[in-house]
């Protein structure tokens, strides 16, 4: 470990109703070895502040949004480094520490803990995301973690070992990095995900476009670090019905800003198409053999409604995604 000093800052979104999961996140942070300067609490407007506490955080009101509550300019923030965090996240003690050493061995960027293994996935739900094209999983190489596909999907290592691996995308709950890298990106310009009751993929859009942008990002593999999952595991069935709608909506959105217009080769071009014609065709058949004609309706509507917004003048005002990888 170095013994350079580090100043970071402690964010964390929230709708402050996290209860005891945030009060677990508050502690974790209280135990760190690497100290925060601040920690900081943005929630949303029209929602009370959380009674858990340490006595040391600092709460701020913004705009309700999971991009809308993370897209900051953090005037308030005079420190190097940044921990970004959902309120439902636990850190071990030498977390920080360690984060913050992993960027410094690999001369790396940006850095996020694997919260959401799906290695740990059945063998039939893996074929079944690997059919779908939704999530493709691949034998350990030594080298990448999470890999984004033409299709507006992505790979993943199958049997990580502890560690770093580079990604080009990760999960959203919990990053590390420099303040000026992440305002880089301008993430303010994908506000549009927030147009949608569930704003899926928030993650993949902040990391693709730091990837694009150069950025190198590692995933850290056995971490130790848990996402204790604060939302609702109830589903009912409109709320199936929205996460439907904005998931195809979404990926037809990111297939168009990340994947087909950045892309400069002719060919390159019609194999992306062909991915996600792929992808949409496969989920309609699934859904016809079921026999759920309103979930085939309501994807399609979804896909409708994405093209609609990339015709759209709002659409054609942002500006234009660049590949820069380093």
């Amino acid at each position: 470990m170095e013994n350079k000093v580090i100043n970071y800052t402690a964010v964390i979104r929230t709708l402050g109703t996290a209860g005891n999961k945030f009060q677990a996140l508050l502690e974790s942070l209280e135990r760190q070895t690497l100290q925060p300067a601040k920690i900081l609490v943005y929630i949303a407007e029209g929602y009370a502040m959380p009674k858990e506490t340490i006595g040391k955080e600092q709460y701020i009101y913004v705009k309700k949004g999971m991009v809308a509550q993370r897209a900051l300019p953090y005037d308030e923030i005079d420190t190097e480094y940044i921990l970004f965090l959902d309120d439902d996240v636990y850190l071990p003690a030498t977390a920080v520490a360690q984060l913050y050493q992993y960027l410094v061995d690999n001369d790396a960027d940006v850095i996020s803990p694997d919260v959401f293994p799906n290695s740990e996935r059945s063998l039939l739900g893996k074929w079944l995301m690997k059919l779908s094209g939704r999530m493709v999983d691949r034998p350990d190489d030594g080298k990448w973690g999470y890999k984004v596909m033409r299709n507006s999907g992505y790979s993943y290592n199958a049997n990580p070992k502890s560690g770093v691996y580079l990604s080009q995308t990760n999960a959203g709950p919990c990053f590390f990095c420099k303040k000026e890298d992440f305002l880089r990106i301008h993430f303010e310009e994908e506000l549009w995900m927030d147009q949608m009751k569930y704003a899926l993929g928030d993650d993949q859009v902040m990391y693709y476009k730091m990837y694009c942008m150069g950025l190198k990002q590692l995933t850290w593999f056995h971490s130790g670090i848990k996402h204790l999952d604060a939302g609702s595991t109830m589903m009912n069935e409109e709320k199936e019905r929205m996460l439907i709608y904005s998931d195809f909506r979404f990926k037809t959105i990111f297939w168009h800003r990340f994947i087909y217009l950045p892309d400069k080769c002719g060919w390159s071009k019609v194999w992306s198409i062909i991915a996600i014609g792929y992808t949409f065709l496969f989920t309609f058949l699934i859904s016809l053999l079921k026999g759920r004609i309103d979930v085939f309706r309501l994807k399609f509507r979804a896909i409708k409604d994405a093209v609609n917004f990339i015709k759209s003048e709002d659409y054609r005002a942002l500006p234009l995604i660049k590949k820069v990888v380093r």
